[in-house]
């Protein structure tokens, strides 16, 4: 989205922006939060709760955020956005705060397929592929994790890619598998990330989801993000062109361009599902009542509730200050990987203390708490566990390597 073309809607800071970070974000980033946050209101948010339970993905809510522009903010040659990323980190959590499931399409869209195709890709490719996935034509995904190997993509993947030459001017083979695949159940393409067999270092390859040998599988019974079409894929000699070979996408070093930047928006993630369950749980406290008066009026809540707080508003201060060395060029690995570790902690220890507020009436899905709740479980783990990103900043902090 370019900010400047956003109509003037007026901006309200969150009550859980506490410390009002907001404030530094431009008029014209808060108007288009602001409409962002409105168009997430109306069309969104009253489809989430039947669409969570039946674990179906709202179809028709794509086409709006393509045309609202959060679903791809457009990259340009000169820099990742034509916006702050802290104005990007907020419109994650605007998106987060109404559904994770959301919030997660847009990262794999946004973040990850097309920062793929920014970050590894030639001019050529960007020029082709970054407006379809912007206008929605294309919805892409990312295949790096397999079902024998997360935590160790870096040494341990097993797809493999094997160059050919021919008359054509030259394909890769590709064999393997990958799981937990979001949006690859109904999207057009996934950014392959495989082990070449020449020089075992890991390369990236855009392949569309109908090329013979490609198979998707939905993952079913899951109790968390439910909405996400998660897929296991298999690869079995699936044959992509030179063209669709990531040029600058050769070793793992490149895979990790794309996960530094990622990696920094999930921690906003978590911080806008903390907010979500927060602002359901105020919004339940001032209305229950026990003992003759509304259970926001007894101390015990409002220890629940304020520890969430405090919770959310140190996370906010610190994934604002990732975003602003985002855009200043000195974000590094472990700045983001702290993020990532800490924000999703506290949000884990936040949904719980928000979902015990509401007693029983907790878990019905109706009150909102339950789904940020259990949402709040595959946020913590995928992207970088907790461990392995404590282990990068730990080997920052040290100078030794701890993973084995």
């Amino acid at each position: 989205m370019t900010v400047e073309t956003a109509p003037a809607t007026v901006f309200e800071p969150l009550a859980a922006d506490f410390y009002g970070f907001a404030n530094e974000l431009t008029d014209a980033e808060k108007a288009a939060l602001a409409r962002i946050r409105a168009h997430l209101a109306a069309e969104v948010k009253p489809l989430i709760t039947e669409n969570w339970e039946k674990a179906a993905f709202p179809f028709e809510i794509i086409p709006g955020l393509h045309e609202l522009g959060v679903a791809a903010f457009a990259w340009d040659e000169t820099k990742p956005f034509p916006n702050s990323a802290v104005f990007r980190g907020f419109a994650a959590l605007e998106l987060a705060r109404v559904d994770a499931s959301v919030a997660t399409y847009v990262g794999v869209q946004n973040g990850l397929a097309a920062g793929s195709v920014s970050l590894c890709g030639s001019a050529e490719q960007r020029a082709y592929w970054l407006p379809k996935l912007a206008s929605g034509e294309i919805i892409g995904s990312f295949g790096l994790t397999e079902p024998l190997s997360g935590s160790d993509s870096a040494q341990g993947l097993r797809t493999t890619a094997r160059h050919e030459d021919g008359p054509d001017g030259g394909h890769w083979v590709l064999n393997g598998s990958k799981r937990w695949i979001g949006n690859a159940t109904f999207g057009d393409i996934t950014v392959i990330w495989a082990k070449d067999e020449a020089d075992k270092q890991v390369k990236g390859f855009i392949v569309p989801n109908d090329t013979p040998g490609f198979v998707a599988t939905k993952i079913e019974n899951k109790t968390a993000l439910r909405i996400v079409q998660n897929a296991d894929i298999t690869l079995t000699d699936v044959i992509v062109p030179d063209a669709n070979k990531l040029v600058n996408a050769n070793s793992f070093r490149d895979t990790a361009k794309v996960l530094r930047q990622t990696r920094a928006e999930v921690a906003w993630c978590a911080v806008g599902i903390a907010v979500g369950a927060y602002e359901a749980a105020v919004a339940y406290a001032k209305e229950r009542m026990q003992f003759g008066k509304p259970i926001a009026a007894h101390q015990l809540v409002q220890d629940l509730l304020v520890k969430s707080l405090g919770n959310i508003t140190a996370s906010l201060a610190l994934v604002v200050q990732v975003s602003r060395m985002l855009d200043a060029g000195v974000q590094r690995d472990e700045h983001s990987a702290l993020a990532k570790a800490f924000a999703t902690a506290r949000m884990r220890e936040s949904v719980a203390w928000c979902r015990e507020s509401m007693g029983g009436n907790g878990i019905v899905l109706d009150n909102d708490v339950a789904r940020f709740f259990a949402d709040a479980e595959a946020i913590y783990s995928y992207e970088g566990t907790r461990e392995m990103n404590t282990l990068i900043v730990g080997r920052a902090i040290t100078g030794e390597a701890a993973f084995v």
